[in-house]
């Protein structure tokens, strides 16, 4: 029998979970029922009450986030999680997010941003048109289609995992439209290797990866993310972080430090810049400062990685358009950036490898790949002689 936890506040929707709890054993599911709220009584009894949860994690939001996550943590181990279910909240999203990939999770919601609820996690939004207060003919619908999935899911995932597509070493890789050419090719010798590539199109899920200890190393030629936060277009989730920090053998390059990407216009501050619009984005050429500046960035991140670690740095141009011909070739700033990149990791054990050909050349490609599978191939024969 599936087991679905749902995790809430029942003393403010304590009679919607209860609604929602019913319709799930009616559906044949075992349910464990969490509360984290933190000011009044629950309306319906919990399984796991709050107290347990604040034990686990601290009094507060943050408290009861923590524990929640401990709590959910807990149950999967235990083998009484088979999905997650919860109706809105910071709380109940931070549990969901500490579960591993593949675990159903669903979140019903109000809100039109639902981007700080699924940060990089595999977490399904069900929007629910009208706000949760109450069961009504709209409510009760999208209550139970929600019920309805979760379970389905749930079933699924308790009859067992599907099978993988590969069994070899797993190996992240992040890329863009704007490195496509050149992440493809070093995709294409993994494979070749006997590795599993998961291409991440996002920083965000990448980082959640490398930090779940999911992945075997990692092929990280895109950071644009860091640029487009430079430039004030939204914050770098992190990234170069989480490999680093939980050591996991990586070659980086700077993909797409050339430019920022802004989802509609470039802001007024950067007019005069160098634009190039791409379908609904405009990416803006990064100046050299700026470039010397995301060097440093990225040289600081990675100076103390724990584990081996190589910098690849394609000299003639870091995307499609800064490559020799391409609206953003600008040897000037690729140049601080080289520069800082090299100042930065100076004395390090970082190695720092440049390739005379722009990114997206598949020698430079391959270079990264070959590269990547001698590193792991020495970390993995001393991880087995230790």
């Amino acid at each position: 029998m599936p087991v679905v936890v749902l995790i809430g506040m029942l003393d403010v929707q304590g009679l919607e979970y209860a609604w929602i709890r019913d319709r799930l054993k009616s559906l044949g599911a075992e349910v464990v029922l969490v509360d984290v709220g933190v000011r009044d009584e629950p309306v319906v009894h919990p399984d796991v009450p709050r107290e347990e949860v604040a034990r686990a994690g601290g009094t507060g939001p943050d408290g009861m986030g923590r524990g929640a996550a401990a709590v959910v943590r807990r149950l999967f181990r235990g083998g009484r999680l088979h999905g997650v279910l919860a109706i809105g909240g910071h709380v109940s999203a931070a549990a969901m997010r500490e579960l591993p990939v593949g675990v159903p999770k669903l979140m019903i919601s109000s809100s039109g941003d639902v981007s700080p609820y699924i940060g990089g996690a595999d977490l399904t939004v069900m929007y629910s048109v009208v706000d949760i207060a109450g069961i009504d003919r709209i409510s009760s619908r999208v209550l139970a289609n929600a019920a309805a999935a979760i379970a389905g899911m749930a079933t699924g995932y308790a009859a067992g995992r599907p099978a993988a597509t590969a069994d070899g070493p797993i190996v992240g890789a992040t890329l863009a439209g704007v490195t496509g050419p050149g992440v493809s090719a070093a995709r294409e010798l993994l494979g070749i290797l006997g590795y599993e590539v998961l291409v991440f199109a996002g920083g965000r899920s990448y980082e959640a990866m490398a930090a779940g200890g999911l992945l075997t190393a990692a092929l990280d030629a895109t950071l644009l993310e860091l640029s487009t936060e430079l430039l004030g277009g939204g914050p770098a989730a992190g990234r170069l972080e989480a490999a680093a920090r939980n050591g996991v053998p990586q070659v980086v390059s700077p993909g797409g430090l050339d430019m920022a990407r802004f989802d509609s216009s470039a802001p007024d501050r950067l007019a005069g810049r160098r634009v190039h619009t791409h379908t609904s984005a405009t990416m803006v050429r990064t100046t050299p400062a700026e470039s010397g500046e995301l060097g440093h960035r990225v040289a600081a991140a990675l100076r103390d990685a724990a584990a081996p670690t190589a910098v690849y740095l394609p000299l003639r141009g870091l995307s499609t358009l800064s490559a020799p011909g391409g609206p953003f070739h600008d040897p000037a700033a690729d140049a601080a950036l080289f520069d800082a990149v090299r100042d930065g990791l100076a004395g390090s054990l970082v190695e720092i490898h440049e390739v005379d050909t722009d990114l997206n050349d598949p020698v430079f490609g391959r270079a990264m790949a070959d590269h990547l599978h001698t590193i792991l191939t020495g970390f993995q024969a001393r991880a087995a002689a230790s």
